[in-house]
């Protein structure tokens, strides 16, 4: 397997490459992380069952597309492939220091920010290393008022539906918010205040937001700082939505640095409601968090359900 590995990083880098050292480091809850290294240079290799190519797929055209915004840090996608019971994708090898530095951390705000505004040029994306979109797909941003992607991906190992829909109240609540329910029942989830809270969606996202390409999935796990004392961003689960969802999740689980949401606001403010907003559409990461791992997750959606209603 390593071997075939190698030979497709040699094709794709143009350049003969052949492991001479290879050591487990994280490559996060869903899949196995490895640093492959060799003599024209090291790579991050992220191993999943072959079943799961079209996650790593979708993971490498959203590199991509964050890449050609030509605003903020992510590892290079270099191939997508399986190998014998193995999907497989490698990065850019990239190393990550201390993420104390202040003004690294105020950098990467005004770069998301940066990256949110980004209009793509081209009405047609090419697509990496021979990914297919589906017919008549088009990435588009800004004044089309479009949201959703031109693939489905996945949140962590959850699937992510990306139908393209004019409307970001309606995609919402049918694409992120009803389909976790409807994965969550499945689990025996119980939420006795679902379709209120469906019902209260429009009112709540009122605020028309310009469709940005977000990261999808920005928990401080997929944020860093390069030893450099760059910002960089990766794992995502891309797709064009309203940009305080990239926002909201940085709040989630502890929060990012002071440095990050003022570097953000003074590049692009966040508007007026955004923390009503905010636990709404941090609830689609708990709901997830409850059909990946059940345990406590799904009281904590409950909860936050009820604050949402009020």
């Amino acid at each position: 397997m390593w071997t075939q590995i190698a030979t497709h990083i040699g094709k794709a880098t143009g350049k003969t490459f052949e492991i001479n050292q290879r050591r487990s480091v994280s490559g996060g809850c869903i899949n196995q992380g490895y640093a492959v290294s060799g003599d024209t240079g090291t790579y991050f290799v992220k191993l999943n069952k072959a079943d799961k190519v079209q996650m790593f797929e979708a993971e490498a055209l959203g590199l991509k597309q964050m890449l050609e915004t030509d605003t903020i840090l992510v590892p290079k996608a270099i191939c997508v492939g399986t190998a014998l019971e193995y999907a497989y994708i490698v990065l850019e090898w990239l190393d990550l220091g201390s993420d104390n530095n202040t003004q690294a951390w105020e950098a990467m705000g005004c770069q998301l920010a940066a990256m949110h505004r980004w209009h793509p040029k081209a009405t047609t994306v090419p697509l990496p290393l021979q990914i297919s979109a589906p017919p008549n797909s088009r990435l588009e941003g800004g004044d089309s008022r479009r949201f959703g992607w031109d693939l489905n991906n996945t949140i962590g190992s959850t699937p992510q539906i990306n139908t393209w829909t004019s409307d970001w109240v309606e995609f919402f609540a049918q694409y992120r918010l009803g389909y976790q329910f409807q994965l969550a029942r499945r689990r025996g989830g119980q939420f006795p205040l679902q379709e209120r809270l469906l019902a209260a969606v429009p009112k709540i996202l009122n605020h028309q937001p310009q469709p940005s390409l977000v990261h999808g999935d920005l928990w401080g796990g997929n944020a860093a700082i390069t030893k450099s004392r760059e910002p960089v961003i990766f794992d995502p689960a891309a797709y064009i939505g309203d940009r305080e969802v990239d926002i909201a999740m940085t709040e989630l689980f502890g929060g990012f640095p002071a440095a990050f949401y003022r570097g953000y606001n003074e590049v692009w403010a966040l508007e007026e409601g955004y923390k009503q907003r905010k636990t709404l559409y941090n609830l689609y990461h708990i709901l997830n968090h409850f059909n990946l791992f059940g345990g406590g997750y799904g009281s904590q959606a409950n909860r936050m359900i009820e604050e949402i209603l009020g």
